[in-house]
């Protein structure tokens, strides 16, 4: 089975100018957990999701083994949503683009998301952006393929 054959061919995109609010509603309203994020001419310029998002709103790890509290402080929290709230996506988002073609097997895609601890991969033909998929598509592929289900 090929990446092509259950590769997601609509594509969610948002521009790296749009706001933290923007792309957190945005990825809300289409009930998806990531976004490609392209520059203006329409570029790939990385990738945003969910975790990306959410990682900002709290302490490094590094923060949190020397203060823990930092984690439970709600309207340390708050205050930090707020300041963030109109700051563009391009300062959170994933800029390492991994993609891959959509002739690759299932099984490669399921590897590079392993090995490069991501989620979902742009799916890229001849320098164009021509589906998305993801870690669910992969799994559920190999199951059907491999264990009937």
């Amino acid at each position: 089975m090929l990446v092509k054959d259950i590769m997601e061919k609509e594509v969610y995109t948002i521009k790296e100018t749009a706001s933290y609010e923007e792309a957190s509603l945005y990825l809300c309203e289409h009930d998806i957990s990531g976004a490609v994020v392209t520059d203006d001419a329409g570029k790939i310029v990385g990738v945003v999701s969910e975790k990306d998002l959410f990682r900002v709103l709290y302490p490094f790890a590094s923060s949190f083994n020397a203060e823990p509290a930092a984690y439970i402080d709600r309207e340390a929290r708050e205050k930090k949503a707020s300041e963030i709230r109109h700051k563009p996506i391009s300062e959170y988002i994933s800029r390492q683009i991994h993609s891959i073609s959509p002739d690759a097997p299932v099984f490669d895609a399921g590897a590079s998301m392993l090995a490069n601890r991501i989620h979902r991969l742009p799916v890229i033909e001849n320098g164009k952006l021509v589906g998305i998929v993801t870690r669910s598509h992969v799994f559920k592929a190999i199951l059907k393929q491999n264990f009937s289900l």
